[in-house]
């Protein structure tokens, strides 16, 4: 018994490798349309007895604006061309100023992980989703690249209550596209993604 429960666990365990390395594999090149996130925001809409229509266009990078592009990098990850997936002095810089405020007031992770989250996991704040989370952010780097990468952070990013990537934010809030966002509203957008579903009417009266 003992044999074929540990036979159980390396199948499973297989299975799992061969399964994320596909899909990892499939969304090096494929639109990622739906993510984990968006369907826990249209479960908990259900819970309180209504409907989430969720708001999202995948668009190239090609298609979205330098300035917008340049302002996520600057805000979110400086490193963001220097690291492989892990910026180990932010990691280190954010335990230990939530360590001094007693709560989470920073996280530390680079696009790579925030993409890996977004697209593989849940937003959960457990050791065994940061686990998940490093796991595929070394996949991505790996099979993706930094423009593959920064293109599927861009389009699955949460910026509203039902708003999920640039293009998206950008007809809602400005009623362009992504593409002819400039800086002061790519700054403005940029603003949001700690919190996407905190502060978002005052985007609407940005220029």
């Amino acid at each position: 018994m003992a044999k074929r429960f540990v036979n159980i666990c390396i199948a499973c365990v297989a299975v799992f490798f061969a399964v994320s390395i596909l899909l990892v594999v499939l969304y090096g090149f494929l639109p990622v349309r739906y993510t984990p996130l968006m369907f826990l925001r249209q479960s908990e809409a259900f819970s309180r007895g209504e409907r989430l229509e969720l708001k999202h266009e995948w668009v190239p990078l090609e298609q979205i604006s330098p300035d917008l592009i340049s302002a996520v990098i600057e805000s979110e990850d400086a490193h963001f061309y220097d690291h492989g997936g892990f910026s180990f002095g932010d990691m280190l810089d954010a335990f230990y100023r939530n360590r001094r405020s007693g709560c989470i007031v920073a996280g530390g992770s680079t696009i790579s992980q925030q993409t890996a989250k977004n697209v593989f996991c849940t937003p959960s704040r457990t050791y065994t989703r940061k686990l998940f989370e490093a796991y595929f952010t070394v996949l991505i780097e790996l099979l993706w690249g930094k423009q593959r990468i920064l293109e599927v952070y861009l389009n699955v990013i949460e910026l509203g209550d039902g708003v999920f990537g640039v293009e998206s934010a950008a007809d809602e809030y400005f009623s362009t596209s992504a593409l002819r966002l400039n800086a002061h509203q790519s700054a403005a957008l940029t603003d949001i993604i700690p919190c996407p579903r905190c502060y978002t009417d005052w985007l609407y009266g940005v220029e």
